[in-house]
């Protein structure tokens, strides 16, 4: 019997050229460098945008999934794995996901030990194979909504100024 090669990840993302902003404990994206006044910079540049699935009961870990291995041998990855995950998973509870967790390390976690109920975390990275984020971040600072990505659109808050993005953060 022939074993199938294990999939390489690959996990979705939108990649940004722009700033991450940051104002007191929190992170925001701006490709306008107009919205900076009163921020300080953290980086400048390129990035790599990825989503990630929050733990059950430990909100402040997260995955970013690269490979989801289903209780029944299938191997998914990409937009096929991601929409799955969050559609789909419910169906085979104790499938695995592979990736990477909020703070850098490689994770291997069950489907029903993630908290899909709960708003994804906007994690930015330095570039497309980086496994450790710069900043996780809680919106993106831009005056129209028409040039960006549609998983930032989906699941990254935007804003029309800085002032809208601290205000709604609590922090003004």
């Amino acid at each position: 019997m022939s074993r199938r090669k294990i999939p390489d990840r690959e996990p979705i993302g939108d990649a940004f050229s722009g700033i991450i902003l940051k104002y007191d404990d929190q992170y925001a994206l701006t490709s306008d460098p107009l919205q900076v006044g009163g921020l300080d910079i953290l980086a400048q540049g390129n990035f790599m945008v990825r989503y990630g699935v929050r733990y059950l009961g430990k909100p402040h870990l997260s995955i970013v999934p690269g490979l989801v291995a289903l209780d029944y041998g299938d191997m998914l990855t990409g937009e096929e794995a991601w929409h799955f995950l969050l559609k789909k998973s419910n169906l085979h509870p104790r499938g695995d996901v592979l990736g990477y967790r909020n703070d850098g390390t490689d994770e291997m976690i069950t489907i029903k030990l993630l908290d899909l109920a709960l708003d994804l975390e906007a994690l930015v990275y330095a570039d497309e194979i980086a496994t450790k984020p710069l900043a996780s971040v809680t919106g993106l600072i831009t005056p129209t909504d028409k040039m960006i990505p549609p998983h930032m659109k989906e699941y990254l808050p935007y804003y029309q100024t800085n002032q809208d993005w601290k205000a709604a953060t609590g922090n003004l």
